[in-house]
């Protein structure tokens, strides 16, 4: 592989973009894992029922927003 590449603006957005892929991924995980461990207390069958889909939602909700404050938290300090 050409050296020169390896410094390039184009190369660098593409890893910022992969790097911002993988941790949405990794949230995506752990709030799937979190909410569904919550909410979905039986063996689920082919729909929801209300009750498992209005906390996976507020689940859902709660998490985003409280990884948004972390976040914001955090680069508040830098």
């Amino acid at each position: 592989m050409d050296p020169s590449l390896l410094n390039s603006t184009e190369l660098q957005g593409f890893l910022n973009q992969e790097k911002e892929k993988a941790m949405v991924n990794e949230m995506v995980a752990k709030l799937t894992s979190a909410c569904w461990d919550k909410c979905i207390t039986g063996t689920p069958g082919s729909k929801f029922s209300s009750s498992e889909s209005s906390c996976l939602s507020h689940c859902a909700q709660r998490y985003m927003d409280m990884s948004l404050m972390i976040m914001k938290r955090f680069q508040s300090m830098q």
